[in-house]
């Protein structure tokens, strides 16, 4: 292992969980079984991705509370929830009690912004304010009170035979020390580091201004530095990488053109500023363990961390998520330094 990078603590992956519109069942249960299997091969968080009107998962905070019953260690989060589709006190209400169910094992990951084609879902999703919606940070703001068990309300007590609470309930203590912010600007990094949030960096970063490198891992890594020199813990301050790597060890020589061809037919989009966001796209991570394990170790934000949640590519097959998750666990994962945990 290259010694200017830090041994691997937590391995996770991420998934978007796609479905058959005719049998949505099926692709629920599949992620599902994908979530068991990260837990039997030792890794420490299973991460949802969100997708609305769409056919992925919409609703990961129920599919957190599923997987919390058929788990017992590993860790669940979301990259994330897009707040502008929820209610701030109604999501802290729903993460708490799952947290309660899964036994403190949830780790929420929010983004802000208005909804994706939100001209058009608008009318049905707020029907009588959709104008005057605010979709910054302030929505976080509220989240993070609530769920860190500020007042919600000015009434408490008992009335009648009913007694109600000033603040979210159940209240889940360690839950807001386990909220994440999913960011790729500088401005991102700086607020949820304010705010003692914990940073999650994706395969997507905004290039900001004609003094950026147009390299990838070094804005990345700008990021991570500006997160820890705002966060109360400095240094020590939480942050997971999420970038979509595909090993291939064990791989069919099928399944191994199949993923050749997914990272060729993206590549293009890593080679310049995308759109006028300017957002910086990584190359997929397609090769053996020891090949992905050497590009990593020569990647400036990688070098930064010890946490990551490793992307799933959204197209592939229930047994080709078996065969890669397998390789990352059992050969990924031990040459970056990780020890599994069972």
């Amino acid at each position: 292992m290259s010694p200017t990078s830090r041994p691997l603590r937590k391995l996770g992956f991420l998934t978007i969980g796609l479905f058959d519109e005719a049998d949505p069942r099926r692709g629920h249960e599949s992620t599902l079984e994908i979530i068991e299997l990260g837990e039997r091969l030792g890794f420490d968080s299973a991460w949802l991705r969100h997708r609305h009107l769409q056919y992925g998962i919409s609703s990961p905070v129920a599919i957190m509370a599923a997987a919390s019953q058929r788990t017992s260690r590993i860790e669940l989060g979301t990259a994330v929830i897009p707040l502008g589709w929820e209610n701030p006190l109604r999501l802290a209400e729903d993460l708490a009690t799952v947290d309660i169910l899964s036994g403190g094992r949830i780790n929420p990951g929010v983004s802000v912004g208005p909804p994706m084609h939100y001209d058009h879902v608008k009318d049905a999703l707020y029907p009588d304010t959709g104008d005057s919606e605010d979709f910054g940070y302030e929505r976080v703001r509220r989240l993070l009170d609530f769920v860190r068990g500020k007042p919600a309300t000015d009434f408490s007590g008992v009335e009648g035979f009913e007694v109600f609470s000033d603040r979210v309930q159940p209240h889940s203590p360690g839950l807001g020390r386990r909220l994440w912010y999913g960011g790729g600007s500088a401005s991102s990094a700086k607020w949820a580091g304010e705010h003692g949030m914990n940073f999650l960096t994706s395969s997507v970063v905004k290039a900001e201004g004609p003094d950026e490198s147009g390299d990838f891992a070094e804005i990345q890594l700008s990021h991570i530095r500006t997160f820890r020199a705002h966060h109360p813990d400095g240094d020590a301050a939480r942050v997971s990488q999420g970038l979509v790597v595909i090993p291939t060890d064990s791989a069919s020589p099928q399944q191994r053109a199949k993923y050749e061809e997914f990272a060729r037919k993206r590549t293009p989009r890593t080679r310049s500023p995308q759109g006028p966001a300017g957002l910086m796209f990584a190359p997929d991570l397609v090769g053996t363990s020891a090949e992905i394990a050497e590009l990593l170790h020569a990647h400036a934000a990688f070098r930064e961390i010890d946490e990551v949640a490793f992307a799933l590519p959204f197209t592939f097959e229930h047994e080709d998520y078996v065969q890669i998750l397998t390789d990352m666990a059992t050969r990924l994962g031990p040459a970056l330094g990780w020890q599994a945990t069972v």
